[in-house]
């Protein structure tokens, strides 16, 4: 198997709209800059659901323009839609790739998008269609892909069932998300190694959130199995303000670090990612930031 990595920072969205404090265009775009000048591969930058709902992702048309006008910024872009009105606003404001949420429990989809699983399901297919006329790609992220914060464990078949779905349906990639950071390696092993010995490795993720500190700990054991794309965030910022307990997200810097310890290529400059997760920490005075982070500022300003 490769041993590349590629990592999609998911901070300017996920990372950013569960925190009290509500960053402007201009600091969104300040901090998707600083991530992306560490040779980041993928930058999610925003999502287009209702203001009302998440004030933090308001106007993420006018970040994905401001970002575009830019002449050196080359980072490919992907912004979090909701529905079809969503992937419309998407689409207009010039967007190239869009992840969309499927769901593996009926609590997370009402409580989140205010639809059933089934519906949310029909929504990404028609999407999906829709998608390949317009040369858009698509990203199918399975929420609560191993447990519900409303309806508890969620059945590996019935995650197996939408990954098989959505692959034959022509998703480029599906990511299985831990959206509550309930997840514990052998089960991550678990799903992660029937699922890759299935349709292979290539268009599958794993997202992970760190809440019960065994975010590091699930990268790896997917790693074992094979996957190679991860979301992280910057500064380990993150949580979804409608699943009651899902703090932050695995931290980039962490995520980085371990793997390139582990003989694995990401691309990215520790050093300037360093200096991002600064950024992301001065811009939402957030006190969260990568577990390893001290050491590697130490240890990196001694080479």
């Amino acid at each position: 198997m490769t041993n590349d990595i590629v990592i999609t920072d998911v901070g300017p969205r996920d990372g950013l709209q569960n925190q009290p404090k509500i960053l402007t265009v201009e600091q969104r775009v300040q901090l998707v800059k600083a991530i992306a000048k560490a040779y980041v591969p993928k930058i999610e930058v925003g999502s287009f659901v209702s203001p009302n709902a998440v004030p933090a992702m308001a106007d993420t048309d006018q970040v994905l323009r401001a970002l575009a006008s830019e002449p050196d910024f080359i980072t490919p872009c992907l912004s979090l839609i909701p529905n079809m009105k969503g992937y419309e606003f998407a689409r207009d404001a010039g967007a190239k790739t869009v992840a969309m949420v499927l769901y593996a429990s009926n609590g997370m989809a009402q409580k989140n998008a205010s639809m059933s699983m089934a519906d949310a399901e029909e929504v990404t297919l028609n999407i999906l269609r829709l998608a390949k006329l317009d040369g858009i790609e698509v990203i199918a992220t399975v929420a609560v892909a191993f447990e519900c914060p409303f309806d508890g464990p969620s059945d590996p078949a019935v995650v197996q069932a939408i990954v098989a779905k959505f692959l034959q349906a022509g998703a480029n990639h599906v990511v299985l998300a831990d959206t509550i950071g309930a997840a514990h390696p052998q089960q991550v092993r678990d799903m992660t190694a029937t699922l890759v010995q299935s349709h292979g490795a290539e268009q599958l993720g794993c997202h992970f959130h760190d809440t019960r500190a065994m975010g590091l700990a699930n990268v790896y054991a997917a790693v074992e199995s094979g996957i190679r794309r991860f979301d992280t965030s910057i500064a380990g910022l993150g949580g979804c303000p409608f699943a009651p307990g899902a703090t932050g997200n695995v931290a980039t810097e962490d995520v980085v670090m371990m793997l390139e310890q582990m003989g694995f290529d990401t691309g990215i400059d520790l050093t300037l990612l360093l200096q991002a997760s600064d950024i992301a920490q001065d811009l939402t005075g957030a006190l969260s930031g990568g577990r390893s982070k001290t050491w590697l500022m130490g240890h990196l300003l001694k080479q």
